[in-house]
């Protein structure tokens, strides 16, 4: 397998930045149920802003995370740019017949997410400095971890179908997880969220990606939450642009709480069943139910 992605800054920090940009493309190959064999680098330098040392760092931070990963970096390509961007062209493998598709998902299914939500809105509100060092901190860590234990742990299941979520957000990525046969029903109140987000949503400091996937993909969802849910008012955080989100695994439920368990001891501790997966019905033209 074949990816390749690469994003702007999103941390201040050029060493967590490259980290976040190489596990933010790795992903993929996570996502597909595969390993990490290569990497190549791909770096568009914005020399007249980010200084030599700084570039050193970011290529450093993504090296860090192709070695975690059980990968090679053999080379890569550095252009100049006016708009600083890095990440990876990777190469994985897998057995052909072993490859998790996002669409395989069948009735009777739940859903597992394993990372919390909220980082469009909090790396807004950085770039704004509003975040303490402590929030920085923590919400470069849930980026910069890869999904290598989360693909492992869940290779030993029968996983019918896989996303990573990212740049069209929690519901955006579900949205692709839908095949003819199924609608998706979730549990607002269990989809991990980092809680800090929830204030800075409330005072509009939303990503401009975000108010794009609202308006792709709400024409597929129908809101019923209470006003105990923590998403009341605020549905926009389910939408919210992601950068090296989690995975969301779609198996039988009989196996999920196994699977959800294991996560959580092998130190996944965000891992939650977020829904699951109901029979299509041609009764609403929704096709995402959260409440």
């Amino acid at each position: 397998m074949q990816t390749a992605d690469f994003i702007t800054p999103v941390v201040n920090d050029p060493f967590a930045y490259g980290q976040i940009a190489a596990a933010n493309a790795l992903s993929d190959v996570y996502a597909m149920g595969g390993s990490v064999t290569c990497a190549l680098n791909l770096m568009l330098w914005d020399m007249c802003r980010i200084p030599q040392d700084y570039a050193h760092a970011i290529l450093e931070g993504g090296l860090s995370k192709i070695k975690e990963a059980g990968g090679a970096l053999v080379g890569g390509h550095t252009i100049a740019d006016d708009e600083q961007k890095y990440g990876l062209s990777v190469s994985g493998i897998i057995h052909p017949d072993k490859i998790w598709r996002n669409n395989g998902g069948k009735v009777g299914d739940a859903l597992i997410l394993t990372k919390p939500i909220g980082m469009g809105v909090l790396t807004t509100a950085l770039k704004a400095n509003l975040l303490d060092v402590k929030l920085q901190e923590n919400i470069s860590k849930i980026m910069a971890t890869l999904n290598r234990k989360a693909c492992e742990i869940a290779s030993k299941f029968e996983i019918h179908a896989c996303t990573d979520i990212t740049g069209f957000g929690l519901l955006g990525h579900l949205s692709e997880m839908l095949n003819p046969n199924i609608n998706i029903r979730l549990n607002g109140n269990a989809i991990p969220l980092v809680q800090e987000a929830i204030s800075f949503a409330q005072d509009g400091i939303i990503p401009g990606g975000s108010c794009g996937n609202e308006k792709a993909t709400q024409h597929l969802c129908k809101f019923n939450l209470s006003k105990t849910s923590k998403f009341y008012g605020l549905e926009i955080l389910l939408f919210d642009a992601q950068t090296s989100g989690g995975l969301v695994f779609a198996l039988d439920k009989t196996q999920a709480q196994i699977l959800c368990k294991a996560l959580q001891d092998n130190g996944i501790e965000s891992a939650q069943i977020i829904g699951e997966i109901e029979p299509y019905s041609t009764q609403n033209s929704a096709r995402i139910f959260i409440e």
